[in-house]
């Protein structure tokens, strides 16, 4: 028999239908697992599931049916079924047959009527599904699919940025000849979605990757029609190291931005970010040279900086300009919508002292300061021999260093070795490796032609058969200890 509308119900049925419906509500609009909220309101799970199947179907109406009065009522005592209960939560996981065998013997040794199979299968499919997963698989595994997770939404432009890492599956040129997968790093908006600003390079993520990614997003972009900027409130991110180096912190500190991480090994609230890194290798990159999904090695067709140009151009005319699927606006509609400033650093110069630098003290000599096995020298420095200075270098080029003492401004002290060129560290720190090998392998060989000579030696002493004589018959011992002469002497 259909349900009449909600308009023909009774006051009475109304009301019923409307505290089902409260009852509902966590679970039908904030998404709270069904189970928490059926223990939390002292419902039977049979039940909750029956109320939102009928809210789903019928709407409102649906939930002002009248359960039967002898629904859910079985004839076992609180002791009983609670044994029942603890054999269903035992490990290794029983079925449900040695179960009620257990509990026809528990029954009798109390001086109860024995259960039904029926009544001992469905007491096991009732219990919470969190409490069954607890209890079989871990701590682990009921936390990623029972724990309530806040689902913080950003309250406007600027409030909340997330930031993340991925390989893209596209081979490119790497500049000597070979081709490798670059990494990406994003900086996303939350409120918006829109991107505020990335990095992308060979080998692995560092803190230097995450701080060039960040002044991208911080300070005004070049390509047009790409406005997000300013300095975020808070930066989200994972428990990577990159992310929670002490030299973050303190340029978060200085910017005044609050650093949070997601909790270890859980990552959660990371969607938002995914989905953008989503739309890259599902919508960008197979329209490329080089696409590399899986174990496929094509040839690859663009450098790191064409790829770049493409990424920046796909940001701006694609995914900024179509209406996102969750908030229902085009990314740099919403981050500008309403007027908004952002709070931006005083100038660029003073950004990239804090994030592209890195401090470092070292004591001035009458040569100049030493650094990395390099020497950087400036007429300024003649004052300050013997004094601490502190360093602030830029890894992406460590021709030059900034010095600082006492936290004034000195001078820019420059390695003449490297004088006129742009020289990362990493290289410098190649070079040096390279040298390092090269010289054990030299000592290698050289200690090879050594054993060898020797080698070869012995095996003329020894190569003579007992009873015969040698060529050169060895001279006479003479008694005693002598004294050798050598011919230059």
């Amino acid at each position: 028999m259909a349900q009449p509308p909600l308009s023909g119900l009774s006051e009475t049925d109304r009301n019923r239908a409307y505290e089902r419906f409260q009852l509902l509500r966590p679970s039908l609009e904030e998404g709270v697992p069904l189970a928490r909220v059926a223990r939390d309101r002292g419902l039977a799970l049979r039940t909750a599931r029956r109320w939102v199947a009928l809210y789903r179907r019928e709407g409102l109406a649906g939930l002002a049916r009248k359960a039967r009065s002898d629904r859910g009522k079985r004839r076992l005592s609180d002791t009983l079924r609670h044994a029942i209960e603890g054999l269903a939560l035992k490990k290794p996981r029983l079925s449900a047959a040695s179960i009620h065998r257990q509990a026809v013997a528990l029954a009798e040794q109390l001086g109860e009527d024995p259960p039904g199979y029926d009544a001992v299968y469905h007491l096991i499919r009732d219990l919470d599904p969190a409490l069954v997963t607890l209890a079989h698989e871990g701590t682990k595994a009921y936390a990623e699919a029972f724990d309530l997770v806040h689902r913080h939404e950003a309250a406007g432009p600027n409030a909340v940025w997330q930031a993340d890492h991925t390989e893209l599956d596209i081979l490119l040129k790497d500049g000597r000849g070979g081709a490798e997968k670059p990494w990406l790093t994003v900086v996303l908006d939350d409120y918006s979605r829109a991107v505020a600003g990335y990095a992308l390079f060979f080998g692995s993520p560092s803190a230097i990757q995450t701080a060039l990614a960040l002044r991208h997003a911080i300070w005004r972009k070049e390509r047009p029609g790409w406005e997000v900027c300013g300095i975020p409130g808070v930066l989200y991110s994972d428990h990577g190291s990159d992310f929670t180096s002490r030299h973050l912190e303190q340029v978060a500190a200085d910017l005044e931005v609050r650093l949070t991480n997601s909790m270890v090994g859980r990552p959660r609230g990371r969607g938002k970010i995914e989905r953008f890194f989503e739309s890259v290798s599902q919508v960008l990159l197979p329209e490329l040279p080089g696409y590399a999904p899986g174990g496929a090695a094509p040839n690859a067709g663009l450098t790191l900086a064409e790829l770049a140009a493409r990424l920046e151009r796909f940001v701006v005319e694609v995914y900024h300009s179509e209406p996102h699927t969750t908030t229902g606006f085009r990314p740099q509609e919403r981050w500008s919508s309403g007027g908004f400033l952002p709070r931006m650093p005083e100038s660029l110069e003073q950004l990239d002292l804090l994030l592209l630098t890195v401090p470092k003290t070292r004591r001035v000599h009458r040569d100049g300061i030493r650094f990395s096995g390099l020497r950087y020298i400036d007429p300024t420095l003649a004052a300050y021999v013997g004094e601490d200075v502190l360093l602030r270098y830029d890894p992406r080029d460590v021709g030059e260093v900034r010095v600082f003492h006492e936290g004034r401004f000195v001078c820019r002290a420059v390695c003449q070795e490297l004088a006129g060129e742009t020289v990362p560290l990493r290289e410098v720190v190649r070079a040096r490796e390279r040298r390092r090998r090269e010289l054990r392998q030299t000592i290698r060989d050289r200690t090879k032609v050594v054993d060898s000579l020797l080698e070869a030696r012995r095996g003329c002493v020894t190569d003579v058969t007992p009873g015969e004589t040698p060529d050169h018959p060895a001279e006479p011992q003479r008694p005693g200890r002598t004294l050798k002469r050598y011919a230059n002497e």
